[in-house]
């Protein structure tokens, strides 16, 4: 463990709040995003609980829309399944890059920590370990933890008081985590490769939504990306095998 890391245990108060500031930007951009699922689930039949049990376990908004759209279709379980885990394949990405970064932690830690590893919370941490810098437990969920509960906040919200609005889609307030999730990606933007990869997902993406359609296209983009990073792996690590 680095003189930092030692350092960031024996002071966890403050690294906690240094996560945490760095997460309140997440925060303000996810509020909208979830404010209006809980519109939508209540607005598709789910109960306030039930929409706030779904943010809770499942908790990612993306794959989260991706499900109340389909459970009040007649489709088979399976399929739903199989679209969530579509939508959600990155993560698995996420969690060996990630791994790699706090493989000093105890194992338990590391499997409570990875519930909380959504797309802002990699970029972040993958950004901390590109500093140098080393990624500590308290720093970790003092970003995780305000994004978590407040996710599930926006959420109880929307369920309660969405009803105020007649269309919660027309207010395009949703499109700010778009935008917070743009910045996280050209903040990559001076590692080897990032133009070409980036332009390779995005057409892959879109050629996928317009042929296969949603949530394929998240699984694809990604895919086609790391395909061609994996074409040219000393170019794409900066000359460095992984």
């Amino acid at each position: 463990m680095s003189a930092e890391a030692i350092e960031d245990e024996a002071r966890a108060p403050s690294a906690f709040w240094r996560g945490a500031r760095v997460g309140l930007p997440v925060v303000v951009a996810s509020a909208p995003f979830g404010l209006l699922f809980g519109a939508l689930a209540v607005e598709n039949g789910f109960s306030v609980f039930e929409t706030m049990l779904m943010s809770a376990t499942i908790y990612g908004g993306a794959s989260q829309m991706v499900g109340i759209e389909l459970f009040g279709q007649k489709v088979a379980p399976w399929l739903i399944v199989l679209s969530i885990f579509a939508v959600n394949f990155r993560h698995i990405l996420y969690s060996a890059v990630v791994g790699r970064r706090i493989s000093h932690w105890p194992l338990a830690r590391q499997a409570f920590a990875f519930f909380f590893l959504v797309d802002p919370q990699y970029a972040e941490a993958e950004t901390k370990g590109e500093r140098g810098e080393e990624i500590t437990f308290a720093w970790y969920m003092g970003m995780a933890l305000p994004i978590y509960i407040c996710w599930i906040a926006d959420t109880w919200l929307g369920a309660t008081f969405g009803n105020m609005i007649a269309n919660p889609r027309a207010l395009g307030l949703d499109f700010l985590l778009p935008i917070y999730f743009l910045g996280l990606v050209m903040g990559f933007r001076n590692r080897p490769l990032w133009l070409p990869i980036v332009i390779a997902s995005a057409a892959a993406s879109i050629l996928a939504y317009k042929t296969i359609g949603s949530p394929w296209h998240v699984s694809v983009g990604a895919i086609t990306g790391i395909l061609l990073a994996a074409a040219m792996p000393g170019r794409a690590n900066g000359g460095k095998r992984p």
